[in-house]
């Protein structure tokens, strides 16, 4: 399982952006117009996806795209 692109296909159905916006170095807030309920859903989403479970804290310091995937990169291995 690719994780970026996971994690694309994730943000791109929550936000209803362009595919071509989804980069690494896109902001979710600034860049992506990702508000806190949207960060929630899309929160959700990759748990469930991943079977993961994300840390609110830690989920507080998710600024960017690439800041999304090395989080569950880093929870999946």
């Amino acid at each position: 399982m690719d994780v970026f692109e996971t994690v694309k296909k994730i943000i791109i159905e929550e936000l209803g952006c362009k595919p071509e916006k989804v980069v690494l170095e896109a902001r979710l807030k600034e860049d992506l117009s990702a508000d806190s309920i949207d960060a929630v859903q899309i929160i959700m989403d990759l748990e469930d996806t991943f079977n993961i479970q994300i840390d609110e804290d830690n989920a507080e310091n998710i600024k960017t795209v690439k800041d999304v995937v090395d989080y569950v990169s880093g929870l999946i291995k």
